[in-house]
């Protein structure tokens, strides 16, 4: 585990197959939601349905986050390796699968929320922004992404586990920390729009720079920085949060 980046690309087969399935799903949500609207609260959907989306929206924009960690614990399994990956990728989507449902009661809340005046929009959309960029300078942010900047820790963690629930337990362990690393960018695509597909392209890029390029922190830390920025800008220009205020919808 310590042969360095051509090691890693070297067995860099699973971390591929995660990009064609984060692939895949983007194609899913450009075809199947790209023409909507930024669309504010559960977008329609059901629980059930709902799931489903968010499911594959985090697929789309976590997985090409995640390529480095699946590429190194992949080192650390020397048998059927394709199939445990699978494992490993289904437990963590499904840690962020189940943040989907405090997602639901969230987009539920603002559903009720769109009859009230257009004030009381902005003003959610000033505290949504507010939190997301408070958290990206807390030491909790700094702890997550840390895990998923250098993850040699972590692959001796999951060494560790013994039996056939190791890589059900790896996958979920690396999906919470994920989690904790990236739950407050998720939260932007409340003031955003769900389906804002410009906002999801944008986020992802934030979040697989943090994670993996040398200037990670940094970037980290100036999100959370503008972020506090358009809590205070949105009084003056709510189409910036178009999925609260209903400002500036147009569609993708």
């Amino acid at each position: 585990m310590t042969g360095g980046p051509a090691a890693v690309r070297g067995k860099a087969g699973p971390a591929g197959l995660l990009l064609v399935a984060a692939a895949a799903a983007w194609v899913w949500v450009v075809t199947r939601w790209g023409g909507m609207q930024a669309m504010p609260g559960t977008m329609g959907l059901g629980l059930p349905a709902f799931l489903a989306v968010w499911t594959l929206m985090m697929a789309a924009m976590m997985l090409p986050a995640t390529s480095l960690v699946a590429a190194l614990y992949a080192r650390t399994i020397t048998a059927h390796r394709a199939s445990r990956m699978v494992v490993f990728t289904v437990a963590y989507l499904l840690v962020w699968a189940a943040a989907g449902l405090p997602g639901y009661a969230l987009a539920v809340g603002l559903d009720r929320a769109a009859s009230l005046p257009a004030a009381a929009g902005t003003a959610v959309a000033a505290a949504v922004f507010a939190v997301s960029g408070v958290y990206q300078l807390t030491p909790v942010k700094d702890r997550c992404l840390a895990r998923c900047r250098s993850p040699i820790g972590l692959m001796l963690r999951y060494a560790s586990y013994p039996g056939p629930s190791r890589d059900l337990r790896a996958g979920a362990h690396h999906g919470a920390f994920c989690l904790g690393c990236c739950w407050s960018l998720m939260v932007l695509l409340a003031a955003f729009g769900v389906m804002n597909l410009w906002a999801m392209v944008v986020l992802a890029f934030v979040i697989t720079t943090e994670k993996l390029a040398p200037v990670g922190r940094l970037v980290a830390r100036v999100v959370g920085i503008a972020s506090i920025a358009l809590a205070v800008a949105v009084f003056w220009v709510p189409a910036l949060a178009p999925g609260l205020t209903g400002a500036g919808m147009a569609g993708m």
